[in-house]
């Protein structure tokens, strides 16, 4: 894209924009650029109407007026005219489905073209029953953050003083590629600047987006299955089977809330194949997915042990191990750490 394309120019910009109405221009700010609308201008041009857009940078009202669709200026947020600002006063939009952080401009695009930008990168249609969940959670990882940065929301209480700073989030990196204060550039310089950034943002946002439909998704399919046949792999419904390794903490916790799961009916043990394959894990599901203690941790009179000396403990054969606080054991095979598993729950 040409820095021509992109900054104010000295001829009148409604004129020689109106001359050429079927070509859509994404407008938003020039001069020092965010996280929040590079983010909103690539994700923009992931949707199927603003995927050849042209880009302005201007704080001109004249020249915003001709853009199509405008980010992060201009003072108005309405859908029906393509106006996506969060700066004027009154604004409280947010993303809701639990989500109370108010919205950037890279939230309200994320709110708005969210769904299709999905479908798009994963080559779908816009009913996939994936899209939903892929929606809600990369907001929550990726896009929540950058809405809250640029609103100036603490993450902490404000008594509260940090040990140390972290200025590598997403934000931060976008920031710097800004010129600094006694640099001297022009605008073609700091909007060329720009779109190393809305890439580098937008690139991270796809590669997240990635693992979430590949990585994530799956270990939740994994998850469901699991607890759906779990009366199968025990009577009492306290033991959940993996035949192989998939993150679960995460998805357990979500799948028993959405499942209304009662805590009288939820899982006490985990058994899955480690990442070699070689072994087989027994795992005490924690009381949160960031917990060290147990529902159940695993016999204290086990805890320790390894290898003969516990199998000779629990009477069990082909053990391994039983970490000192009882969260976690493994056997050389599957019946065995399933024996382990149904023994603890008795003891």
């Amino acid at each position: 894209m040409s820095s021509s394309s992109l900054s104010d120019s000295a001829e009148h910009p409604a004129k020689r924009q109106k001359m050429d109405v079927g070509t859509k221009v994404i407008g938003t700010h020039n001069g020092t650029f965010h996280c929040d609308e590079a983010l909103a201008v690539y994700l923009l041009r992931l949707t199927k109407a603003y995927a050849t857009a042209d880009l302005k940078r201007t704080r001109d009202p004249a020249l915003l007026d001709t853009c199509t669709i405008v980010v992060d200026v201009g003072g108005v947020y309405d859908e029906s005219k393509q106006r996506f600002d969060h700066h004027q006063r009154g604004f409280t939009e947010v993303f809701g489905h639990g989500f109370n952080t108010k919205l950037s401009s890279a939230g309200l695009v994320y709110k708005h073209f969210g769904r299709e930008i999905i479908a798009n990168l994963l080559k779908t249609s816009p009913d996939d029953s994936r899209i939903d969940a892929l929606w809600l959670k990369t907001y929550k990882e990726y896009i929540e953050a950058i809405d809250a940065i640029d609103n100036g929301i603490s993450q902490y209480p404000t008594d509260i003083s940090p040990k140390y700073r972290v200025r590598t989030d997403v934000s931060a990196r976008v920031g710097y590629l800004n010129p600094a204060w006694n640099q001297s550039v022009d605008s073609k310089t700091v909007d060329s600047q720009f779109l190393k950034a809305s890439a580098l943002v937008g690139d991270e946002f796809v590669d997240r987006l990635n693992y979430y439909a590949n990585a994530w998704l799956p270990a939740r399919d994994l998850v469901a299955a699991g607890l759906k046949e779990r009366s199968h792999i025990d009577p009492s419904g306290k033991i959940v089977l993996f035949e192989q390794y998939a993150p679960w903490k995460e998805h357990l916790f979500e799948l028993e809330t959405d499942l209304s799961i009662a805590a009288s009916e939820q899982p006490i043990y985990v058994i899955y194949a480690d990442e070699t394959g070689g072994q087989w894990r027994v795992q005490a599901v924690p009381v949160s997915p960031e917990s060290f203690e147990s529902r159940k941790a695993l016999p204290e009179a086990w805890r320790g042990l390894r290898d003969d000396e516990l199998s000779r403990a629990s009477g069990v054969d082909g053990c391994v191990f039983i970490h000192a606080s009882g969260f976690i054991g493994g056997n050389k095979t599957k019946d065995g750490a399933l024996q382990l598993a149904r023994l603890a729950l008795q003891l």
